[in-house]
């Protein structure tokens, strides 16, 4: 391990803020996987993914002269790519055509499928595109809440933390999102049991 690995993040930003380009570096493959993870998981595009990976460690940089050390660098930059991710659920929200009933019905025969084939991996791919398209259902504030809670496994401490609100709103606004998601995974097809 050399001496770079072993700098925590407030030194890096320390020296970052000091003009060292290769302390940033560190700090991006530090954090670039979980940030990655967290826009695949909530954007459910690949390519969405790495531009907004992109975006938010651009923001991250721009904005790290306003970094209070108030929380942790990692929930700092968490909250970040949270907002935006969020902001981009949101516009593609706004631009979708598609409705439910629409998706429901080209649908069907794959959910048959998944119900009635036996376990393999064709089994579970389908069960993950399930899982995917019922979140791109959701509202973008629960679809993110639940990327976060479940895919990147952020405490409620951390949730609350990163979205700004009280423990009791982090954990009613997952009781939500979690009753949203099921019965949106009902409308898919009743017999599945969440």
């Amino acid at each position: 391990m050399n001496s770079r690995e072993q700098i925590n993040d407030d030194e890096l930003v320390s020296q970052i803020l000091s003009g060292d380009q290769d302390a940033y570096a560190e700090i991006l493959r530090h954090h670039h996987a979980w940030v990655i993870g967290l826009c695949r998981s909530t954007l459910g595009d690949e390519t969405l993914a790495e531009d907004a990976a992109q975006e938010i460690f651009l923001k991250a940089y721009r904005s790290l002269a306003r970094f209070k050390k108030n929380s942790s660098f990692s929930t700092w930059l968490y909250r970040i790519a949270s907002n935006h991710c969020l902001d981009l659920l949101r516009r593609r929200t706004r631009q979708k055509t598609q409705s439910l009933d629409e998706l429901m019905e080209r649908e069907e025969d794959s959910f048959h499928r998944l119900l009635t084939s036996p376990p393999d991996q064709a089994r579970s791919e389908e069960a993950a595109d399930l899982v995917r398209k019922t979140l791109d259902c959701l509202s973008p504030d629960y679809r993110l809440i639940l990327t976060l809670r479940e895919t990147q496994g952020l405490s409620y401490q951390e949730l609350t933390e990163t979205l700004n609100c009280s423990l009791d709103a982090v954990k009613a606004r997952l009781q939500r999102a979690r009753a949203d998601f099921k019965e949106t995974l009902r409308h898919f097809s009743g017999r599945v049991s969440v």
